[in-house]
This record gives C-alpha cells, structure tokens and sequence, in this order.
C-alpha cells in the first residue's frame, strides 16, 4: 500500500528536489502545498504519513505548521527541510515535534537514513 507524503515548500524547485530525493523504492504518493496555510487545510481534510516542511514561506510558516500540527495532531511523522541550519533552530523545530531536520539540498542518503530509523523505509 502507497505511503501518502506531503511536500510543503514555496520553492517549486525545492519541492522537485525533496520528491526527486525519495527513495525509488519507497512506494509513496506525493502531494505539493506551496505555503504553510495550504499545508494545513490539506491536512485537515486528508491523511497524511509523512509531512516534508519547509520553515521559510509566505502566510503561514513552517514553525506556524509545527504549532498547528502540535495542537492538533495533523500528521505524525515531520521532517523539516531548511536552509536555516542554525542549532537554536533545529532544536526549535524539535521542541515542536519535528523527528529530523534536513539542510537544503536533501542528501538522498541521509534522507533514507531518517526513513529507516522511524520505520518508514
């Protein structure tokens, strides 16, 4: 059975390259927000496995997501994908119930890594 996946970034390139970055064998269905407060109302009406969340976008952030997601359980498994790799960051986004935190470009590998330690690979 196909894992659904959220990608969330305002980066078209940014969410290609998460999808592109996935596992080949890793049988998932992929679905793009362009925002945080996309992310949500999709969340809200769907179910989702995984959530890839980026933390800097228009009108609604990727900690705002964290915080909603935190409130009210959306999704179980969030992976921030960021740029932003300070450690006051990091453990932020920890704090708020992330399970890793990736540096832009995804490292395949790494990535696959994650996966396989929460059981998702």
């Amino acid at each position: 059975m196909s894992i659904p996946v959220l990608i969330c970034d305002d980066s078209t390139l940014a969410r290609k390259q998460v999808k592109k970055s996935l596992p080949a064998d890793w049988d998932v269905t992929t679905q793009f927000a362009t925002n945080g407060r996309e992310a949500v109302d999709i969340l809200r009406q769907e179910k989702f496995a995984v959530l890839f969340l980026d933390l800097t976008m228009p009108e609604l952030d990727g900690i705002g997501v964290l915080e909603i997601n935190k409130a009210e359980k959306l999704v179980d498994f969030v992976i921030v994908v960021s740029a932003d790799i300070q450690p006051e960051m990091q453990q932020k986004v920890t704090e708020l119930g992330a399970l890793a935190f990736i540096q832009k470009p995804v490292n395949t590998n790494k990535l696959s890594e994650i996966l396989q330690q929460y059981g998702l690979l």
